[in-house]
């Protein structure tokens, strides 16, 4: 068996973007949030994602701007480091070591130098009890400094970043948890708390949900789980406090944000409403409705020019005062489950699953970005608990991907299931999927399966379904009639069953001939040109959960995982069991461009990796503990350029990448060291040649200019000896040109050292000679090296009497250029040099 060596478990996009609460650059330009173990930085106007911040090693928590420098952002992770960023840059400033893991940052412009934390009371990741900590950051030169120096603030608070918040210019602190609203003052030292009743007399929940403070007034805002809002006045007197409330949403509220002066109350929840309330006109409020899912966070700009709402569907949308919304920023949905399975559009390369309510969501692996989504339902969607809507349960892709097939189901609780079968035609005008045909009540009960049949040669297109009633039916596209101008259409072409049984799950050979379905715990095998019966396997006992052909050199062999936690293989030419293995395997699937099948199997609460090929039982790689519960979802995705990888460990990757879905819906993917190495390359390369934008035109034309540089300079080297560099030149140069202008000293000071650079020190005739060739072979190239000769006309003659001597007879053409020097005056170097 071949352990991991090269290869690691990575996170490749589809992380929550919505996992905390973004943040705004103060001019509006950026967006930052945590994703994962990195910080993307977003355009706020193009919704393209500029940097990845790189560096944390486990899950980020937090990020904030830091209140002195408006380009430098702090960011906080669950591995007990908080790392400074330059985010416009995309640089790593600095690393502080907590040693405690962090749940969420907070930064005050009153409290300089002074970060605070969230951190486990009892310095474990598992603690239910929390406390906020001030850490104040030691000032160093170092990369990597240790902050030790930590002080507690609050004890038993929540590990929601929504439930705190600091008051005005940082003079308080609110702390919400429970039934119990604490302020702390600073200056007082002192905390005062607010207890509310369990329930009110309406019978509305009191618990506290948020926590927002008014920027200039002395002013809490709490929202809380019936959807009240409660504003907290004269909390600095514990006896005389006062609140008014107010009442819109019909559940929960999620975030409160205040605007920067204090005259709007934003709002927030499940309703998919953004609500703006005139603060001390709270009978006055604003509404932007239909914003596609519920509000987990709420944020506003430093300038209040635009304001930002994160989504339960991992999105994030910007919006212009309240007004409009200007961009949308979509992860990978997170549904509450996956129904269908990770497919790839064989067209655009894309991975689809379902996503949004009653649709397909087209996901970019490349570019970690949601392409479109397809709606597939075509129903309104209607937010209410208990309401049973139309879902996506199964869809599947033909080999060409011009067909796409999809299930949706309703279950209502009194009445029958519901069944949609539907496939859709790829439209070449609008480059997406058209509906064609519309099956209602394709079968009798749920749909347990379905495949197209993946024959490239097959002249007809088919698809196989079967379902909990007993029965599989095979679908054939027919062709369109000739009396009506209408397309083609799809129509059941045959029924089977075998013996009563439920089939489970089905199967395609690799050349479309062989159609296997399992009905319990015997597989079936037919002939997709007769619909004959041809064999039937039931060894051993088990029912079947997973169906897999071989590919390529292994297409006779047929392997199938049972109930019974075995894995089997039969050869289809002797129609007997080849081999089987006791492994308790979650999920089976092969890899369409080479014989490797990758098997899923749970282990102790944790999933591990064995990639095979069937001809032979041996694990050709195996990875122990890829991630902790039950991997029930993974796709093989092609590449765009094949990996020429020779070590026996990653040869399997060389053709596809395997993805997977953990059971918190984390995308992941394994890669290799060559493969980062040569990210890093690339990265590396960007950040070198970053004088060049990587623009489209670029792309285009760049490497034509490359092509065209590396000529001229193929040629000035045939043409001439190759020349020595300036000896102070180039570090002056440097200087100039990668030195950012804000910084750089006057140019009157870098006028003489410039100049300084550009003059050669003549040591001795031979070197002078030398020059002198250097300088007349390079005319063309170089006319500034005229300034660099001496003005004396006896040491030009000098030099040229030396060069007849030591080198050939000099060309006419040089002759003339060398007298041309000599009768120019070059007395202003010295005024130059002596101001």
């Amino acid at each position: 068996m071949v352990e991991h060596g090269d290869i690691r478990v990575v996170h490749r996009g589809g992380s929550k973007i919505n996992f905390r609460g973004p943040v705004i650059s103060n001019d509006s330009s950026f967006l930052l949030c945590a994703s994962g173990e990195c910080v993307k930085v977003f355009s706020t106007s193009t919704e393209e994602c500029i940097h990845d911040l790189r560096g944390h090693t486990d899950l980020v928590t937090g990020v904030v701007l830091k209140p002195s420098n408006h380009l430098q952002v702090y960011s906080c992770s669950a591995d007990g480091t908080v790392r400074l960023w330059d985010f416009t840059d995309g640089i790593l400033i600095k690393t502080y070591v907590i040693g405690y893991p962090i749940y969420s940052i907070y930064a005050s412009a009153n409290h300089e130098g002074v970060i605070f934390i969230v951190t486990p009371t009892l310095s474990d990741k598992r603690s239910e009890l929390f406390q906020l900590v001030a850490v104040h950051l030691p000032q160093s030169g170092d990369q990597l400094v240790e902050a030790r120096e930590l002080s507690a603030v609050l004890s038993d608070i929540s590990s929601n970043p929504a439930a705190i918040a600091f008051g005005r210019g940082g003079e308080f602190i609110a702390s919400a948890k429970g039934l119990q609203l604490e302020v702390y003052f600073f200056k007082k030292q002192k905390s005062y708390r607010f207890p509310l009743k369990e329930d009110n007399k309406k019978g509305g929940k009191n618990t506290y949900t948020c926590v927002a403070c008014h920027p200039q007034d002395d002013c809490i805002a709490t929202g809380h789980e019936d959807g009240k809002i409660r504003l907290w006045r004269n909390f600095n007197h514990k006896k005389e406090y006062t609140y008014s409330t107010l009442h819109w949403h019909h559940s929960a509220v999620s975030s409160l944000r205040f605007t920067p002066e204090g005259t709007n109350l934003l709002s927030g929840g499940v309703e998919s409403v953004l609500v703006q309330w005139r603060y001390n006109q709270e009978s006055q409020k604003d509404f932007l409705p239909r914003l596609g899912a519920a509000i987990t966070h709420i944020t506003v700009s430093p300038d209040g020019a635009l304001f930002c709402t994160s989504h339960s569907d991992n999105k994030i949308t910007i919006i212009q005062s309240c007004v409009k919304v200007s961009a949308v920023i979509q992860g990978l949905v997170k549904g509450e489950s996956v129904r269908t399975d990770l497919m790839v559009d064989p067209r655009s390369k894309a991975m689809v699953l379902n996503g949004r309510p009653g649709h397909l969501q087209f996901y970019s692996l490349q570019r970690d970005k949601l392409l479109y989504n397809l709606d597939i339902v075509q129903q309104e969607y209607i937010h209410e608990s208990g309401l049973q809507q139309f879902e996506v349960v199964k869809a599947a892709f033909d080999t060409s991907g011009n067909w796409l097939a999809t299930v949706e189901e309703r279950k209502q609780k009194d009445a029958e299931l519901e069944l949609n079968l539907k496939l859709w035609a790829f439209d070449e005008q609008t480059q997406s999927f058209v509906l064609n045909t519309t099956i209602s009540a394709p079968h009798e009960a749920r749909i347990t399966a379905m495949s197209f049949c993946h024959s490239a040669d097959s002249q007809t297109t088919m698809l196989v379904s079967s379902s909990k009633d007993g029965h599989f039916k095979a679908w054939q596209l027919a062709a369109p009639a000739h009396t009506e101008d209408e397309g083609p259409s799809w129509s059941c072409d045959f029924v089977g069953a075998y013996h009563a049984l439920v089939p489970e799950c089905c199967s395609f050979s690799a050349d479309g001939s062989l159609l296997a379905v399992s009905f319990q715990e015997v597989v079936t095998v037919w002939s997709l040109s007769s619909w004959e019966l041809l064999t039937t396997l039931s060894q051993p006992p088990g029912a079947i959960r997973d169906l897999c052909f071989g590919q390529l050199s292994c297409s006779k062999y047929l392997l199938g995982t049972t109930a019974n936690n075995l894995l089997c293989c039969w050869n289809l030419l002797t129609c007997s069991l080849e081999w089987s293995t006791s492994m308790d395997i979650s999920l089976l699937l092969a890899d369409p461009l080479s014989e490797n099948m990758a098997a899923f199997c749970c282990q102790a609460g944790c999933t591990d990796l064995f990639v095979f090929k069937p001809n032979e039982p041996r694990p050709l790689f195996s990875h122990k503990a890829v991630c902790s519960g039950k991997v029930t979802r993974a796709v093989f995705s092609p590449r765009e350029e094949i990996l020429e990888s020779c070590e026996e460990t990653s040869q399997w990757l060389n053709h596809s990448q395997l993805y997977f879905l953990t059971q918190y819906m984390d995308l992941m993917t394994f890669t290799t060291k060559a493969e980062e190495d040569k990210l890093m390359a690339s990265s590396k390369q960007l950040v070198i040649d970053d004088s060049v934008a990587m623009t489209p035109f670029y792309l285009l034309l760049g490497k034509h200019r490359q092509q065209q540089q590396q000529e001229n300079q193929d040629a000035l080297s045939s043409l001439s000896a190759e020349r020595t560099p300036l000896p102070q030149g180039s570090v002056a140069i440097k200087e100039l040109l990668q030195t950012p202008a804000h910084v750089l000293p006057s140019t009157s000071f870098l006028c003489s050292m410039f100049v300084q650079s550009l003059l050669i020190s003549v040591t001795d005739s031979r070197e002078e000679t030398k020059h002198a060739e250097e300088a007349m072979e390079s005319e063309n190239e170089e006319e500034d090296s005229e300034g660099e000769m001496e003005s004396s006309t006896s040491r030009f003659e000098e030099v040229s009497l030396a060069t007849e001597t030591a080198t050939p007879p000099l060309t006419k053409a040089q002759v003339k250029e060398l007298r041309r020097v000599k009768k120019l005056d070059h007395s202003w170097l010295a005024g130059v040099l002596d101001s």
